[in-house]
């Protein structure tokens, strides 16, 4: 489990401390040998979501016994001088590896670790009560989980997407019309790269959440797909930017025929963008998007025809190969673009009784 410098205090920070003082009570009120083992345990165990806590409880109890297991044995039959505490480790780790449990190690070593620290006439007692000790850490991690503060995904997600889609709508349109700087830029084009990345964690956090009721599974299912669209357009945006950026110098030497025609169909791809966003959140009237969608359409046909005439005339034709994947990339986004006000209108259209994103103003994180 890691923590940024940078990272706020959260929910997940204050499930820690919760977990570690929790663990450490406990410990003391059975009165277990060296409760700090306890807390070293809910440490480890604490997760951003209930699920993979309760993954990471049932994985970190088949560590503990793995380590536990060892450690008694060769407690027994050979000490526990430096150089069998170093064998047992590696034998521990290699088992581990074996079974698919490569995040349980640091548990599994702690156990191993804290049972061999105690050996003794009553070794077998105090190893099993650190063992115990160790579990108590863990099992008091999940019931944290399990009651407090339940992280609530489906609006970090959607607050998400929203923040990053208005960025990169912005550059797009700082870039067409040559406003942009290209150092910053490029150094915000990074900066929204590691974002999307944050973003697909994001979502595959709220996908893992689970539905305790039968009647809420297949609009859970439904949402998915829709939240799967929306990263997935937003993707189309940021390639489409990232080309923009790149092909900077190519497009100011196309005429100005085409640079106003590529313009005037990335504003309307733009717009409907920010519609659906809108849309989706219930913030705009399906009748009204439908006025402006009628509005404002994009010419596909327009654009490649003009592109396909610069070509014809252009003298350099390494510069009309080069805006070639900037083209396919606004018709690519596009197609998800529609197929996302598709899903949308479907989803408004067929399911309005099971229309209740989680969304909230106060919620923007």
């Amino acid at each position: 489990m890691t923590y940024r410098n940078d990272m706020k205090l959260g929910a997940r920070i204050l499930k820690t401390g919760i977990a570690i003082t929790m663990a450490l009570t406990l410990a003391t009120l059975l009165q277990l040998p060296s409760p700090a083992f306890a807390g070293i345990a809910a440490i480890f165990a604490v997760q951003p979501s209930i699920y993979k806590s309760y993954q990471t409880v049932i994985e970190q109890i088949q560590a503990n016994i793995i380590g536990a297991v060892i450690a008694v044995l060769f407690g027994l039959f050979f000490g526990s001088n430096p150089f069998m505490v170093g064998l047992v480790a590696v034998i521990i780790i290699s088992i581990c590896l074996k079974l698919k449990l490569e995040n349980t190690i640091s548990i599994a070593l702690v156990t191993a670790i804290a049972i061999l620290e105690a050996t003794g006439e009553n070794f077998t007692f105090v190893a099993g009560s650190r063992f115990l000790t160790i579990l108590l850490g863990v099992l008091s991690a999940f019931i944290v989980n399990l009651v407090f503060m339940p992280p609530k995904y489906e609006a970090r997600l959607y607050y998400k997407i929203s923040n990053i889609t208005e960025e990169i709508i912005k550059w797009i349109r700082m870039s067409l019309r040559q406003a942009s700087e290209y150092g910053t830029l490029k150094g915000d084009i990074d900066r929204i790269k590691d974002q999307l990345i944050k973003l697909d964690q994001l979502f595959l956090l709220y996908k893992e959440e689970r539905t305790y009721s039968k009647a809420k599974i297949y609009p859970k299912s439904r949402k998915l797909v829709l939240y799967r669209q929306l990263i997935t357009t937003t993707n189309r945006a940021f390639y489409t930017l990232r080309k923009l950026h790149r092909l900077e110098n190519e497009l100011h030497q196309t005429p100005i025929e085409f640079q106003e025609i590529l313009i005037a169909e990335l504003d309307v791809l733009l717009n409907h963008h920010e519609q659906a966003l809108l849309k989706f959140a219930k913030k705009i009237k399906a009748d009204k998007t439908s006025e402006i969608l009628l509005k404002n359409t994009f010419h596909k046909e327009n654009l490649v025809q003009t592109f396909l005439n610069y070509e014809k005339n252009c003298k350099d034709t390494s510069c009309f190969h080069n805006l070639l994947p900037l083209v396919a990339s606004i018709i690519d986004y596009h197609d998800h673009l529609e197929h996302l006000n598709t899903l949308i209108n479907s989803y408004q259209h067929f399911h309005k009784k099971e229309n209740d994103l989680s969304i909230t103003d106060e919620i923007k994180t």
